[in-house]
């Protein structure tokens, strides 16, 4: 079993940066792939950036070019750099494990991002 716990939310003006830190222990975590979700108040929890074992990315297409998600197994931390806030990117943000590529089945507790105008 993993756990996972998120830190570096926060509250900031439009256009500034943060970057989310997503620690883990537990089972081993260099073979899962970890994503970034985020939920918005009155919205569905959506898929923002993930990460492979073999440091393969994805993005949603809000986000390309303004996050970057990355990962030191050494650590077992994910990171996701977040430039060029705006406000629509305020959300919960949340970190998952796909453990054994078996679906997101470890989160952890969410850290606030609040991005004022």
């Amino acid at each position: 079993q993993v756990q996972l716990v998120e830190s570096g939310g926060g509250l900031l003006q439009a256009g500034g940066s943060l970057r989310l830190s997503c620690a883990a222990s537990g089972r081993t975590f260099s073979t899962d792939t970890m994503g970034w979700f985020r939920q918005a108040p009155g919205k569905e929890r959506e898929l923002v950036a993930r990460i492979t074992w073999n440091l393969g990315t994805w993005y949603t297409e809000s986000v390309k070019g303004r996050f970057t998600i990355s990962r030191d197994n050494a650590k077992k931390t994910v990171y996701l750099q977040m430039n060029s806030l705006k406000p629509e990117d305020t959300a919960v943000y949340y970190c998952a494990a796909n453990v054994g590529g078996n679906g997101y089945s470890a989160w952890g507790q969410g850290t606030q991002v609040t991005v004022s105008s």
